[in-house]
């Protein structure tokens, strides 16, 4: 019997200690997580600060309502700066350079530091790269597959500057917008997933 009331006793101090527990609000977890960065070097703690978009895929779990979605695709798809001169495709061998390389905006980088795109993290693209990431769909044959029309250059440019443009919570860089990487940096990207010459194609 006495064994029984102690169990009871404990259950219901469980209880009632659960109904006392308050979840922390949003700004106090916000400033949990910021109190644990500081700046340093080009990396500050401002990066920590949320675009709308940002606070929509953290609230819905990267699932937004549809008519979110669709409205957040929308406002990414304008941000995108397509090139003035028309000129899509630049080198696909800087291409291939600029998808090995990591560098840039790490805390260690100069302001002047050269960015790279760091795409076989994610990505394969060329058979002779075996090191690479799958995060991301492979690109492998991306242009043998889709063709090189205006269509799928502006699709892919769009992609590249913008990838909130197709998909709202995609965990893809904004390389564009985001200023990661300029604008000629870009056109050789597309020439290395567009032109039928490069070992992505191949």
């Amino acid at each position: 019997m006495k064994k029984s009331l102690i169990f009871v006793v404990t259950i219901a101090a469980l209880a009632g200690c659960e109904t006392l527990y308050t979840p922390p609000t949003e700004q106090e977890t916000q400033a949990v997580i910021k109190a644990g960065f500081r700046d340093r070097g080009i990396a500050k703690v401002e990066r920590l600060n949320q675009s709308e978009l940002q606070q929509q895929c953290t609230k819905h779990g990267n699932n937004p309502p549809k008519d979110v979605r669709a409205r957040l695709e929308k406002a990414a798809l304008a941000t995108v700066k397509y090139p003035a001169d028309g000129n899509w495709l630049g080198d696909f061998k800087l291409g291939e350079r600029i998808a090995q390389t990591g560098a840039g905006l790490q805390w260690t980088d100069s302001p002047q530091s050269v960015a790279g795109g760091n795409c076989y993290a994610c990505h394969q693209l060329s058979k002779a790269e075996i090191s690479y990431g799958n995060i991301g769909p492979t690109l492998y044959n991306y242009g043998k597959l889709r063709g090189s029309g205006e269509g799928v250059a502006r699709y892919t440019w769009a992609k590249i500057w913008n990838t909130n443009s197709f998909n709202a919570c995609s965990s893809m860089p904004r390389f564009g917008d985001a200023g990661v990487l300029t604008e000629e940096q870009i056109r050789h990207l597309m020439a290395l997933l567009l032109d039928p010459n490069s070992p992505v194609n191949k």
